[in-house]
């Protein structure tokens, strides 16, 4: 399986910074060992006891004492008159005085010369070989070196694929392929980065859709009445009856008032697709905003009812929500009842898990299980008894639509014991704010 080039690039960078790291140990560990190589090797501690040990003897001695201890401990011992070490200066170092220790660095060897007390002579320990990390450390270093690549792969290649996934998906919908979406994310890590670009997705296929829906929508609805009002200014030409000119022009302004209408709605039905508004969430006592709109209704032309659910009748129920935007879906809800119902309408306020529920019934003919699943998509009109010759242009619905989702809600329909439609609206009581 081939792995892709965003993948390589962070493995490789990981893995650099690892050998870095382990060249800058080694070069801590080689400075440390000449800066203080002594209290590793004991060469300092044996070689001053050496010293002592010489002084005590005749200067004559010496050297036979040198040769038989470097002899019997295999060790590199001598002695060297200082003039010999012209290379070093060592008359020169102030910190060079009788009974000093000199440590001396040649490449990896390492020469310690200790001045015996009141003579010129050096008691010499060298070459000897430089401390380096015992091989079992080195062994123990690479293999966790190891171990954490190998880690590293196993955690780098679940988000190398969902980088990839995520990069085909974008190259996707910029070629405008709007269903495009990432596969489902292997590493915890990308999983909220996933659904973020996913809702991200979802959020321009539903804005594409819209505005094409919007699109279409307008060119059907704005051609009725424009071929009308055509039609009424051609006969308006042909004709010198005052009643039929009369009725032409009639015919002429309800076109452009319907056309100014639908504009509005359209516009209105748009801003309210393409962003959300700011909400002004605040308790409300909904029982009085649904008293409030049934009692704007003339009760002569209607028999309206009002079942309350909710508790006691007389108690106040708030309910966390932007009393503007809520009146405007019962509003529309209200006024679809009373054009597609025939003299009754009902609502019904209740509590469903938390949910406040408004129910709104009409005794119309009813809505077919064919136009249900998209009554609430804009100009919507499909059903029979609900179509163009009783008003509206299938927005009001859409509109009531976006208000729920606004409001962590949802509304639907479904059949009415009355006969006609049951409209629904059902959001959380208590928002998150």
């Amino acid at each position: 399986m081939k792995l892709g080039r965003s993948f390589f690039s962070l493995y490789f960078i990981i893995i650099i910074t690892f050998i870095l790291f382990s060249w800058l140990l080694d070069e801590g560990w080689r400075s440390y060992l000449e800066q203080d190589v002594e209290s590793y090797t004991g060469y300092k501690v044996m070689l001053e006891a050496l010293g002592t040990y010489i002084e005590n003897n005749p200067e004559q001695q010496w050297q036979e004492l040198v040769a038989n201890i470097s002899n019997k401990f295999e060790v590199p011992l001598s002695l060297l008159p200082l003039t010999s070490l012209k290379q070093l200066d060592l008359n020169k170092d102030k910190t060079f005085k009788t009974g000093n220790t000199f440590v001396y660095y040649a490449d990896d060897d390492v020469y310690l010369y200790h001045l015996l007390n009141d003579t010129r002579t050096l008691l010499t320990l060298g070459p000897a070989k430089m401390p380096t990390r015992p091989r079992l450390e080195a062994l123990i270093r690479a293999g966790i070196m190891a171990v954490f690549g190998l880690l590293i792969l196993v955690w780098l290649w679940p988000i190398s694929k969902d980088l990839d996934g995520l990069r085909a998906s974008a190259e996707k919908l910029g070629e405008g392929d709007f269903t495009a979406k990432a596969p489902k994310a292997k590493s915890e890590m990308m999983a909220s980065m996933v659904h973020t670009f996913n809702m991200m997705a979802g959020r321009i296929k539903r804005l594409i859709d819209a505005h094409k829906e919007l699109t279409n929508g307008v060119a059907h609805e704005l051609r009725t009445p424009l071929a009308r009002s055509k039609f009424a200014l051609q006969m308006l030409d042909l004709t010198d009856d005052p009643d039929k000119q009369r009725r032409y022009k009639q015919q002429i302004t309800n076109d452009v008032i319907e056309l100014e209408e639908l504009i509005n709605e359209m516009l209105l039905y748009a801003s309210f697709d393409s962003d959300k508004p700011v909400l002004k969430f605040s308790s409300v006592n909904i029982k009085q905003l649904i008293h409030q709109q049934l009692n704007s209704y003339d009760s002569t032309e209607l028999e309206l009812s009002f079942i309350d659910e909710a508790g006691d009748k007389d108690q106040v129920f708030p309910v966390d929500c932007d009393s503007h935007f809520i009146t405007r879906a019962l509003v529309n809800y209200l006024v679809n009842a009373k054009k597609y119902g025939q003299d009754k309408i009902q609502v019904t306020l209740s509590v469903e898990q938390g949910n406040c529920t408004i129910c709104v019934e009409d005794n119309g003919q009813g809505i077919s299980n064919e136009f249900k699943p998209v009554i609430f998509d804009a100009f919507s009109r499909g059903d029979n008894s609900r179509n163009r010759e009783t008003g509206g242009f299938g927005l009001g619905l859409a509109i009531v639509s976006r208000i729920m989702e606004w409001h962590q809600g949802k509304a639907w329909v479904e059949d009415s014991p009355l006969g006609g439609a049951s409209f629904y609206l059902s959001w959380p009581i208590s928002q998150s704010i």
